[in-house]
């Protein structure tokens, strides 16, 4: 079983279903990503900056495609 690290999250690769682009985020809340499970959970990544969210987000899919 592969796990991920993310924003305080242990994330189980197998079971992600699908990763979000980027997008602003809410309330000006910063850029976010969202992952969503295969029990249809997500889990919105936010990040203050669009490149830190970028890199987060490009990290996590190619842990995911490895």
């Amino acid at each position: 079983m592969k796990t991920y690290d993310i924003a305080g999250f242990t994330i189980v690769l197998d079971k992600v279903t699908m990763v979000s682009n980027v997008f602003e985020a809410k309330n000006e809340e910063g850029w976010q990503f969202n992952i969503r499970m295969v029990s249809g959970d997500h889990v919105p990544i936010k990040r203050p900056d669009r490149s830190r969210a970028m890199l987060d987000r490009e990290l996590l899919v190619k842990a995911l495609n490895e």
